[in-house]
């Protein structure tokens, strides 16, 4: 059976009709394909460009502050 057989469109076609009822919706969504050499490569220099940059120290004392301010609320 292929992927495009009458049976299998049937049956996600009926499964995103109950999703929907349920009120979901379906989104797709594209990420880095981490298993590809080159997108690993790259991701690589970027964090090591953001690890060398003159204000990540400061950037993640203000992101750490907030997100410990924002836990006070929820307790």
């Amino acid at each position: 059976m292929n992927d495009l057989s009458p049976k299998r469109t049937d049956k996600f076609r009926a499964y995103r009709a109950r999703k929907r009822a349920q009120g979901l919706r379906e989104i797709r969504l594209w990420v880095p394909d981490f298993r590809n050499p080159e997108v690993r490569a790259r991701i690589e220099r970027e964090a090591e460009a953001i690890r060398n940059s003159a204000g990540e120290k400061e950037a993640l004392r203000w992101i750490e502050a907030v997100a410990a301010d924002s836990w006070k609320d929820i307790d």
